[in-house]
């Protein structure tokens, strides 16, 4: 092997480097270098030929690092006249807007929730996690399949799903369809007219919960359950999202975006529909949204295998304008508005044919966590 490229998050490339992270952590979060570094592995002791070079990707910002340039140069926004928004989903969302004229990038805290942690059954994606829900909006009956069995529910027997839990698509399908199908209202609570059975108040807790498989059909012994502290990470992790997104529209003057493309492990498994459907980015035509999977890796490569696309990269870091989520005077405004479904006050007009015109129409001006429902 004689030449390797590499990039991930700025704290992760600092250690790497053996640079000092510390004031990534400290206002207002500088990197300690912006620039790509070329570097022999033997001085990183990477056991390949000692001579060949790694190749640094640069960082743009102490929370947007060599990933997003990455994911850049990989998806070429500045080189399109479209608007395009990337949105790069981890435990840090990685968010970029704009064209061949001007790009800006910001990141906010969407927490380990779209990751399945902090949620009462959440686990990573692997065999036995629920990753696909359907509700049915008459009967509030479930349907959901499993990772490592093809068929849904619905056509299966109870005991053959051997579900354990819900992982981080099933987790952006289940907020969407609760929405969707009235279990819980615009702002996220539980509706006081329900359907079926599933939903029930927590014997031990007293809290509400939403039942999304019965004990007899999951590995575990009891029922998988969402339940309103759920609901209220999830809505976090999107509000801070959205909010990101508008905040940077705002900055480049538009109303609209052109495109959308969803980054990261998210972006090979999300329903694009259903992302749509909880706001979790404003609204856009659902053929002009993409799942774009591994952007980073991709741009990587394109690294890798093209000296064009190194320069690129640097250009990428020094030209990105980066706005700090945390001193933007609007921004809890804005998170606040985002936190309801899809938002409390944006328009949804794609949405129009796919969600009931009475749950898009609910709560419209209220206030955030005002719509009736049930208290958690």
């Amino acid at each position: 092997i004689e030449d390797v490229t590499i990039c991930g998050n700025t704290v992760m490339h600092h250690i790497l480097l053996q640079l000092n992270p510390e004031y990534v952590g400290l206002a207002p979060f500088p990197p300690v270098i912006h620039h790509s570094l070329d570097i022999k592995a033997r001085d990183l002791g990477i056991h390949i030929n000692p001579s060949a070079y790694v190749f640094v990707l640069p960082n743009e910002a102490g929370f947007v690092g060599a990933d997003n340039v990455g994911v850049l140069i990989a998806e070429e926004p500045y080189k399109s006249f479209e608007n395009q928004l990337i949105i790069d989903i981890g435990t840090n969302g990685e968010l970029v807007l704009g064209n061949k004229f001007k790009l800006i990038s910001c990141s906010c805290a969407t927490g380990p929730a779209l990751e399945g942690a902090q949620i009462a059954f959440g686990m990573r994606a692997a065999p036995g996690a629920i990753e696909r829900i359907k509700i049915d909006p008459d009967t509030h009956e479930v349907d959901y399949k499993v990772i490592g069995r093809d068929a849904w529910r619905s056509f299966s027997e109870p005991k053959d799903m051997k579900a354990k839990g819900i992982c981080g698509s099933g987790i952006l399908d289940v907020l969407a369809e609760v929405y969707a199908a009235g279990v819980i209202s615009k702002s996220g609570v539980f509706a006081k007219m329900q359907k079926s059975n599933r939903f029930r108040r927590n014997p031990d807790t007293n809290q509400p919960e939403f039942v999304l498989a019965w004990a007899e059909e999951t590995s575990i012994g009891k029922d998988i359950v969402i339940t309103q502290k759920d609901i209220r990470q999830i809505q976090l992790a999107k509000g801070a999202l959205y909010a990101g997104c508008k905040l940077m529209m705002l900055r480049m003057g538009l109303d609209k975006v052109d495109k959308v493309k969803i980054a990261g492990a998210f972006g090979t498994h999300v329903d694009r529909t259903k992302a749509l459907i909880m706001g979790l980015f404003p609204d856009c035509e659902i053929d002009k949204v993409q799942c774009i999977g591994n952007a980073a890796g991709d741009g990587c490569r394109a690294a890798l295998l093209n000296r064009k696309k190194r320069v690129e990269a640097n250009w990428c870091s020094r030209n990105v304008e980066y706005i700090e989520l945390t001193v933007e005077k609007d921004f809890q405004q804005q998170f606040m508005e985002a936190m309801q479904l899809p938002h409390m006050t944006d328009e949804f007009p794609h949405l129009k044919g796919i969600v009931r015109d009475e749950i898009l129409q609910q709560g419209k001006g209220a206030k955030t966590g005002s719509a009736e429902g049930i208290s958690d």
